[in-house]
């Protein structure tokens, strides 16, 4: 009996997934790219990966890179909020998020902050 594709386990794991957004975003020049574990304290998903870039294009070319790559990878996006312009946009794989920020709306949201109890796997500055 075949799995149907709903409910196939996906080819990658979430902390797989976020390793390789890491990697994604570095070779995409997004800066100051952490990745964050939030299991322990959060009910809506594992991971997170936030990054910075430095224009409308980046952000956008950025996030559409993540996507492509996680997605072939495996793990399929349930949604993706914001715009390039807005300075923020957000990607959902259910267990793995990711938040591609401008430098302002970064400093001005500080994510990493709000999460100061997630245990940081990896910062790539």
């Amino acid at each position: 009996m075949t799995s149907s594709p709903s409910t196939a386990k996906p080819v990658i794991s979430a902390n797989e997934a976020a390793r390789l957004a890491v990697d994604v975003a570095s070779d995409r020049q997004a800066s100051d790219v952490v990745l964050l574990d939030v299991h322990d304290i959060s009910g809506f998903t594992d991971f997170m990966v936030v990054m910075s870039v430095g224009s409308v294009r980046q952000l956008d070319a950025v996030a559409d890179a993540l996507i492509e790559q996680i997605e072939r990878a495996g793990l399929r996006m349930h949604h993706r909020e914001g715009k390039p312009e807005s300075g923020w946009v957000l990607v959902d794989f259910g267990d793995l998020v990711l938040h591609v920020f401008s430098e302002e709306q970064r400093a001005h949201y500080r994510l990493e902050q709000v999460w100061a109890q997630a245990k940081q796997v990896v910062r790539v500055q």
